[in-house]
């Protein structure tokens, strides 16, 4: 009797220990399956990756091109190595209906968009209207809307560095300037860069003729040679190919490109020319989009915030002309000089700019005349 009371006992101790069991491993996840987040979790996840916006640049010519194109793209990928993303970027749109094709795809899935030519300007503000969740940023254009902001360098001040080098070593006085489109932010470089020239050689001439070109070599060296067979002594060149200082180093002639360091196209007879840095700006941006504070504005950076400057100088550029520069520069950056201060004459001889006043940013962006000193016109 007693031995059938201790084995009922122990039966009914291990079926006790063996529900036991199973409710423990009934409690604990299988490790094969997903662990389910919570929604707090899922919230701040979501969060953080809509903050990153989808970005776009829209180019004039490309990268390769050497010169305008290529300042934007390599801002762009400090923009993508800041923020961790892969912006859009789309080549070789020329300025009119196109653009604004094109502009209007990326607005269809973009969040900002970098219209980075002057001639995109309307197309940009087009599609602005039609988009208004969409931010766009407008290079060197002068139309904004709510959604819609610009951005322009101060190359006058980079012009006029490099117009003080130009003077210096224009032995007989005579400057070529090869000129992109006569619009504006063309007109008042050409002009500072006469200022500068005329600082250090009163009587310098410059001479102006137009491509009407961003990237075209064979025009732009044509335009070149024809300033070239007028005998100046020094050649000046806005656009993005290097075809003009080639052809100058051909005859033995200082050149001067823009935008972008081109020494290594005419490495014994180049100057320097003014450089453009985009990357602070662009990154300053598209963080205010992030932090919901970007705003729309007109937006113009020079030689104190890093957006302008010039390129190293040539190797055989006299070390005193580089201090020259460097001393008017370092000038410029702490407000001790403007370049449009004046006098300053137009070709006519007529003031301009009143002796003890400077020209205001906003006269300077709607430049359409030429300084005293310079031969050429300004097509209508």
């Amino acid at each position: 009797m007693k031995k059938l009371i201790i084995s009922t006992l122990f039966l009914m101790l291990l079926l006790l220990l063996g529900a036991c069991s199973q409710a423990s491993t009934t409690d604990e996840p299988d490790a094969t399956e997903p662990t389910e987040t919570t929604g707090a979790e899922t919230d701040t996840e979501t969060s953080e990756e809509e903050k990153l916006p989808k970005v776009a640049f829209i180019y004039i010519g490309t990268p390769a091109d050497g010169g305008w194109t290529l300042t934007h793209d390599e801002a762009r990928a400090v923009v993508d190595e800041t923020f961790g993303i892969t912006s859009t970027t789309v080549e070789n749109i020329p300025e009119g209906p196109d653009a604004e094709r094109i502009i209007e795809e990326l607005a269809q899935d973009h969040d900002i968009i970098f219209t980075t030519s002057y001639g995109y300007m309307d197309p940009t503000l087009n599609v602005a209207e039609k988009y208004p969740d969409v931010t766009f940023l407008h290079a060197t254009g002068y139309k904004t809307a709510e959604n819609m902001g610009t951005y322009q360098v101060k190359g006058y001040e980079s012009g006029y560095l490099a117009g003080i080098a130009a003077g210096s070593l224009a032995e007989n006085g005579k400057i070529g300037y090869v000129g992109a489109f006569p619009i504006p932010e063309v007109i008042w470089t050409i002009n500072a860069f006469t200022l500068g020239a005329q600082s250090v050689n009163p009587d310098v001439e410059v001479s102006v003729v137009w491509s009407n070109t961003w990237f075209d070599p064979a025009a732009e060296r044509q335009a070149a040679i024809t300033l070239l067979d007028q005998g100046v002594s020094v050649l000046a060149n806005y656009q993005d190919s290097p075809a003009g200082i080639q052809a100058a180093a051909e005859r033995g002639v200082w050149g001067m490109g823009n935008d972008a360091d081109m020494s290594e196209y005419a490495p014994e007879t180049y100057i320097t020319n003014p450089v453009i840095h985009w990357d602070a700006y662009y990154v300053e941006a598209i963080q205010k989009w992030i932090d919901g504070e970007w705003v729309s504005e007109s937006y113009i950076g020079g030689l104190k915030e890093g957006m302008a400057d010039i390129a190293p100088f040539g190797k055989n550029v006299p070390q005193e002309v580089q201090d020259l520069v460097n001393e008017q520069k370092q000038a410029i950056v702490d407000g001790e000089f403007a370049v449009f201060t004046g006098p300053v004459y137009d070709q006519n001889g007529e003031i301009k700019v009143a002796e003890g006043e400077t020209l205001s940013i906003e006269d300077i962006l709607v430049m359409d005349w030429f300084v005293k000193g310079i031969k050429g016109t300004i097509p209508e």
